[in-house]
């Protein structure tokens, strides 16, 4: 039974404990996860996805990635912004996406508000509320891993502020981790000790 430190994936390098329950997990978290993501519209995506695996697992939305993408034109923020009642009957239709409505009116919602900032906006928004790493203990184990913080509360708000949706505090976090704002690989992690 782990202690819920890091441990050793098939090919003997340790992981943080999430990433090793199947290769879709083990690819995202040595190559994406935690890496600085940059731009509005790939930030427009992740919001988005954190936004639609609320109350799922993560591998459920990372399997249907590429029907997400399809789905709402590479998460372009100008071209969902423009979608129409047919887009959305659409989107609540397709088997490739989550067809929750909530979350994809959210989605469209946030894409058009979105659309009325300046380029760069959502981009320095998020990045603005980047904790300092050196005022950051490394996690030894998922204890020692938060689900929401300071920051993404604050994050949450701002978000909030300039009209966009399902962007509670624990979503907020989870961007952060995804988007590498924050770097919660575990402190024997291999990706966090590469160089």
């Amino acid at each position: 039974m782990s202690d819920g430190g890091a441990l050793a994936g098939a090919d003997g390098a340790l992981r943080c404990p999430w990433a090793l329950s199947t290769p879709d997990y083990v690819t995202y978290h040595d190559e994406e996860w935690g890496r600085p993501v940059h731009g509005d519209d790939a930030l427009f995506e992740r919001l988005s996805l954190e936004a639609f695996q609320s109350g799922l697992s993560w591998i459920t939305i990372l399997r249907r990635r590429p029907g997400f993408r399809t789905a709402f034109a590479d998460f372009k923020i100008a071209s969902v912004a423009v979608f129409t009642d047919e887009d959305r009957t659409r989107l609540l239709a397709d088997p490739g996406i989550i067809r929750n409505r909530a979350k994809v009116d959210a989605t469209l919602a946030n894409a058009r508000v979105l659309a009325d900032w300046a380029p760069g906006d959502l981009d320095e928004l998020i990045w603005s509320h980047a904790p300092d790493p050196a005022g950051r203990p490394v996690p030894k184990t998922l204890a020692d891993v938060p689900a929401v913080t300071d920051e993404s509360t604050a994050l949450s708000k701002a978000l909030k502020k300039r009209g966009l949706r399902f962007v509670g505090p624990t979503t907020a976090y989870a961007l952060m981790q995804a988007c590498g704002l924050v770097d919660d690989h575990l402190e024997t992690c291999v990706v966090r000790t590469a160089p």
